[in-house]
């Protein structure tokens, strides 16, 4: 079937192709959307705040295009194109969509809980980078390039459960304790909306799988006829529409004056990059996941200095994120895109 499709992409003509990938995107952002919409309703009734909602299901539910375009681009021999996505999701999210959320509204920090967040954000971004030189020969990694060992994604999969488990928990103990069971299931009208909520999490999903099967090949196909190595094309244009939904949330957010979720999506999406796209990835390979020599002059640094300067924004910040700091962050997304398209 994969050789099929692949035979039916690369006869299409280029407008054809554009809009098979600009369909697959449109997709992914609509279900990963319809995905959260309801994923938040099941939140907001188990008592969590908006911060660790956004750090939590919403980001899970907004980074599940991510994962299953990085799984299927390493099932199909495009590792960079896997590890490009989670890296160049990490740089979008970061600098791009939290700046614009920025530049709408004032964002409100709960300092508390946006700086332990915050460091676990950080800390991820580091620990990807490490974990890549430790899999390689320190020598050639600027020449030849590294690795994300299989058990390493297997690791980074335990510890998103740790990280997902110790959330919920301080949640509970910093706001008493909290109905984490749904009372809904005591009558059988709740009971059914239930069914009805969890039904469109599963549909949703279901579109997300198969717009993410379309795009890799089509994405695949693309990066050929340009001539552009696969893992560029996924840190700029497939990393940027598979972080629509965090975009679309985030805008959401801010107008309605509910910034602290946009943060909190935000610093979760990044932390899930790290620990459920690249670790998932990582782990459904048998070799593992390679990381081109590009990543470790450009995309790595890239990633580690706009997380800095988000430290900073927050080490500088009081009570809000405001608009100088959003230019300073779309900024910082705006050099590192040009550089993936010059860096030789």
């Amino acid at each position: 079937m994969e050789q099929i499709l692949a035979e039916f992409l690369s006869g299409l003509h280029w407008l054809l192709l554009a809009g098979v990938i600009t369909g697959c995107l449109a997709m992914l952002a609509r279900a990963a959307d319809w995905l959260v919409d309801e994923a938040v309703i099941l939140s907001e009734r188990s008592g969590l705040p908006k911060v660790v909602i956004g750090a939590t299901v919403v980001s899970l539910g907004t980074t599940t295009p991510e994962a299953v375009v990085s799984v299927l681009a390493a099932l199909q021999g495009h590792p960079g194109l896997a590890l490009g996505n989670a890296v160049g999701s990490i740089i979008c999210d970061t600098g791009l969509i939290l700046g614009v959320a920025c530049l709408i509204s004032p964002l409100p920090l709960d300092r508390r809980i946006v700086n332990r967040q915050g460091w676990i954000q950080f800390g991820c971004g580091v620990l990807l980078v490490v974990a890549c030189v430790l899999g390689s020969d320190y020598a050639l990694i600027f020449s030849e390039g590294g690795l994300l060992p299989r058990g390493v994604g297997f690791l980074f999969l335990a510890l998103l459960f740790v990280y997902l488990t110790m959330t919920v928990r301080w949640a509970r103990s910093e706001n008493g304790s909290l109905p984490l069971e749904l009372e809904l299931a005591h009558s059988k009208e709740e009971s059914s909306s239930v069914v009805v909520i969890l039904s469109k999490l599963v549909a949703a999903i279901g579109v997300v799988v198969v717009a993410s099967w379309l795009l890799i090949p089509s994405v695949a196909e693309a990066a050929t006829r340009l001539g552009v190595p696969d893992s560029i094309i996924a840190a700029t244009i497939v990393a940027f529409g598979t972080s629509l939904p965090e975009l679309v949330t985030a805008v959401s957010a801010a107008r309605h004056g509910h910034g602290e979720l946009a943060v909190g999506n935000i610093i979760g999406a990044d932390i899930l990059n790290v620990l459920f796209v690249a670790g998932a990835s990582a782990a459904a390979t048998a070799g593992g996941l390679a990381a081109p020599p590009h990543f470790f002059t450009l995309y790595f640094p890239s990633m580690i200095l706009i997380l800095v300067v988000f430290r900073i924004g927050i080490f500088s910040s009081q009570k809000y994120l405001k608009w100088p700091f959003g230019v300073i962050l779309l900024a910082t997304y705006g050099l590192v895109t040009v550089l993936s398209y010059v860096w030789k």
